[in-house]
């Protein structure tokens, strides 16, 4: 069973809960601490990647650290073609739609396409959505980010996604953000598609991470909340309210 597949067996029995690390913001060291700590209290796969200066090197060291550490799957979530490691259980194949460089909807896809084939890494396609406010991901890809008040067109590129033969859809509203994905908008994708559909950005609490859950989020994405899970039992409690949909 591959990764992809084990993500749909997952989901039969429950929403997901995915934990996302970048390499640049901490050593591989404490990236296996963190993904160790995540992995104990249940989250489903660790997501590797975000920033754009990141290295290869990097990007190998943190994944090969988080392996040694964390019996879940290691996904990567790469910014560009540079960001990629052979050491990954996976890699999110992503196009970021509502981008208007055509670099991030199909440039870097190009270059990295050649590389993943050799490699051998098993690639699930997906589309990625920059929600307002979209916060760096938004700036850095250039995106015309989707409006949290009228979801029609996060509806139109979802479905186009689907029928494109993508196997996710990503709703992003931006690590940081100060509110996550709107409920309604999160409902109007997911009555739209069949494909399961990933939520993120700005989800810091279990009411946040429920509402989510509750509007359709087939897996819900966490990053910043990990840096401060020590302090209490923050993501404990988030991945709980996940897992209890």
């Amino acid at each position: 069973m591959n990764v992809y597949e084990s993500i749909l067996e997952r989901r039969r029995k429950g929403p997901l809960h995915m934990t996302l690390l970048d390499p640049d913001k901490q050593a591989p060291a404490e990236a296996a601490a963190l993904s160790s700590e995540a992995a104990a209290v249940g989250t489903d796969a660790i997501m590797v990647g975000g920033s754009t200066g990141v290295t290869q090197n990097q990007v190998d060291a943190t994944v090969l650290a988080i392996k040694e550490a964390a019996k879940v799957p290691v996904i990567l979530f790469p910014a560009s073609a540079a960001n990629l490691s052979p050491h990954a259980d996976a890699l999110y194949f992503m196009s970021l739609l509502n981008s208007r460089d055509p670099r991030l909807i199909i440039g870097e896809q190009r270059l990295a396409a050649p590389v993943v084939r050799a490699w051998g890494l098993e690639t699930i396609p997906m589309a990625y959505l920059v929600v307002e406010p979209g916060m760096r991901a938004g700036e850095v890809g250039d995106a015309e980010l989707i409006s949290r008040k009228n979801p029609t067109v996060a509806v139109q590129y979802a479905l186009a996604a689907q029928l494109l033969g993508m196997k996710l859809v990503y709703l992003e509203a931006g690590s940081g953000a100060p509110e996550p994905v709107p409920d309604r908008l999160i409902h109007a994708v997911r009555e739209a598609i069949e494909i399961p559909l990933v939520v993120g950005g700005g989800i810091r609490t279990p009411g946040a991470a429920k509402a989510a859950i509750r509007a359709g989020a087939d897996i819900v994405v966490t990053g910043t909340i990990v840096e401060v899970a020590r302090e209490g039992d923050a993501l404990r409690r988030i991945i709980e309210t996940v897992k209890a949909g």
